[in-house]
């Protein structure tokens, strides 16, 4: 009998390992293929005004994201895979194929809806993914079937448009769920959930090869809304087996967290405040919570002259930051007294986020009034320039 991969490297974390690396390399190999067809075939993305982008710039990073984690995950047979991966990859290739669509032709938000809708009931019915116990947030646990089936593909549908909306500037989708899925990633594997792990850590790696091209100022790609969906999917499948896993195990102290909910909202903190955010002042305003603007946190740090390296960072430390601090506070305080934290952080963002919008104000008048005062001022001189070469003239 010949040797399987299996065979000659039997041990899992090894094959995680390698799976995580080829799943980096097919991104760092298949982009630069990417861009120059781009080019060839004038699929970019062109700039506009709420645009952070100055020059056209290929969409299709997605692509590539996809066949790492695909393909990596693939090379090995995992036997605590179960009925859920299969349906996770069914709701990701409805995506996949949604967002390359999206990219190429601009599709209408309800038809985009109703495919999200779609791909989260595969997995949330089909494989029964649902977030069933609050572990007493404000004394509720068991949450009723139907109720968490409608909320379970509420969040599904939320989260996948969470990070379509952080899209923003360079860095900051890609890195956000790159801290997140190696975080859900390597407690899956601490905790033996080798298929888990292995779709974690192969996300990871695949936006590791991404980030290196999203930063660069001379092969810039964008992840597009085939990336966006993507791994806002499959990061939300990673947090509510998080949850659920918990549930299941709440009995087994160690490897176990009763604040599991808690501790999944704090690694996605920024796409979750900055969509609340944005969509309860376009609201208030009196807009359509769907009409683009540049209210997003990461816009507000760039028009207050951050870089897009920078401001990216700011919120990837803000992440980790906040998720460190919920981990060590769970043992001192219960789910609905870290809810208060929650709420307090949400308020905190808000805060942060007027101050800069109030700044962003004062700079653009600033910056008005300097532009007003050159133009007066070579008004001026080109009319003295003007009677100069009239009494030379004479």
């Amino acid at each position: 009998m010949f040797p399987t991969f299996e065979s000659l490297i039997p041990d899992k974390q090894i094959q995680i390992l390698i799976s995580a690396i080829i799943a980096m390399l097919i991104n760092l190999r298949s982009i630069p293929v990417i861009i120059n067809i781009s080019g060839l075939r004038g699929l970019m993305d062109n700039p506009v005004k709420r645009s952070s982008h100055k020059t056209p710039t290929p969409t299709f990073g997605g692509v590539a994201i996809f066949a790492g984690v695909l393909i990596g995950y693939m090379i090995w047979n995992f036997g605590d895979e179960g009925i859920l991966i299969h349906k996770v990859f069914a709701g990701t290739v409805i995506l996949f194929f949604l967002g390359i669509k999206d990219d190429l032709y601009a599709l209408s938000p309800t038809k985009k809806m109703i495919v999200q809708v779609l791909a989260s009931a595969i997995v949330v019915i089909g494989s029964d993914l649902r977030i069933s116990d609050l572990f007493g947030i404000f004394g509720i646990n068991h949450i009723p079937y139907i109720i968490s089936i409608l909320l379970t593909v509420f969040i599904f549908v939320a989260m996948i448009n969470a990070f379509n909306l952080i899209d923003g500037i360079d860095g900051l989708a890609g890195g956000i769920a790159m801290i997140a899925s190696t975080g859900f990633g390597l407690w899956f594997l601490v905790n033996h959930h080798y298929s888990l792990a292995c779709l974690a850590l192969c996300l990871a790696g695949s936006l590791i090869g991404f980030l290196r091209f999203n930063f660069s100022q001379t092969q810039k790609i964008f992840m597009g809304d085939t990336g966006s969906l993507i791994i806002g999917y499959i990061i939300t499948v990673l947090a509510v087996k998080f949850i659920h896993l918990n549930v299941m195990h709440a009995w087994e102290a160690d490897s176990s967290f009763v604040s599991a909910p808690i501790i999944a909202i704090v690694i996605l903190i920024i796409p979750i405040f900055d969509t609340i955010r944005v969509f309860s002042i376009r609201i208030l305003r009196g807009k359509s919570p769907f009409k683009a603007d540049r209210l997003h946190m990461h816009h507000l740090l760039i028009d207050n002259n951050l870089s897009h390296i920078y401001a990216s960072f700011a919120l990837y430390f803000t992440t980790v930051f906040l998720t460190g601090i919920t981990y060590f506070a769970r043992s001192y305080f219960s789910n609905t007294q870290l809810c208060f934290f929650i709420l307090f952080l949400l308020i905190c963002y808000f805060v942060v986020g007027n101050l800069l919008e109030i700044r962003r104000l004062k700079l653009k008048k600033e910056e008005y009034n300097t532009n007003d005062n050159v133009s007066s001022t070579s008004s001026n001189n080109n009319t003295k320039d003007k009677l100069r070469l009239s009494e030379i003239s004479n």
